[in-house]
């Protein structure tokens, strides 16, 4: 695993002349920085490690192997990076299990598999790991059910209180029901029993 450090006084500086030196850009690598003393009068030193994302990649597909061999699952995986973000999608004959009771144990995997990735690199990108195509279902069906209940409310003037969310479905179903006029959507409650509420608006 290929991940260089550079030092230097200057982070804009060291960080520039790493770049250079590996051929790469910003947006093809995780980058962290630590300060350093250098001792009295001598100031500080930053350090500055650079990992390529496709080297982030391939740890984070290892690691996710591993966890899921010894769970007794056969894997394969699609991957991709994109606008700097690492995509991989799972598939497997037992996909439920990955996915579990409402995305749960993907939600989980996700989180765990973030958090290795930081302590591993000092920094993480977005990281987004699916199963086939469940997320890509689960916004649909997100997106069809606000337009359908705001439609409601809107012919109702009844507001209608939604399922406790995470920040990302809430964020779905805003977007989805600001598209339909007559109503306005707020977030409700505290974590993890916040929730989206769909009002009529006042004419």
């Amino acid at each position: 695993m290929a991940t260089n450090k550079f030092s230097g006084k200057d982070y804009d500086t060291v960080l520039k002349e790493a770049l250079e030196s590996l051929g790469l850009t910003e947006s093809d690598v995780v980058i962290s920085c630590e300060e350093k003393k250098m001792g009295l009068f001598k100031g500080t030193n930053v350090e500055v490690s650079i990992t390529p994302l496709e080297d982030v990649l391939e740890y984070a597909k290892t690691y996710l192997q591993d966890i899921l061999t010894t769970m007794g699952l056969e894997v394969t995986f699609e991957s991709k990076i994109r606008d700097k973000q690492i995509q991989i999608k799972m598939y497997s004959d037992d996909n439920p299990i990955l996915i579990g009771k409402e995305g749960r144990t993907l939600s989980s995997l996700q989180t765990v598999l973030r958090s290795v990735i930081k302590t591993k690199f000092g920094s993480t990108p977005y990281v987004s790991l699916d199963v086939e195509n469940y997320k890509d279902r689960q916004i649909m069906y997100l997106e069809k059910t606000a337009r359908r209940i705001a439609k409601e409310v809107r012919e109702t003037k009844v507001e209608v209180e939604l399922d406790d969310m995470n920040s990302y479905e809430r964020m779905i179903v805003h977007n989805a029901a600001s598209e339909i006029d007559g109503v306005y959507t707020e977030s409700v409650g505290e974590e993890p029993n916040r929730h989206v509420v769909i009002k009529p608006k006042e004419e």
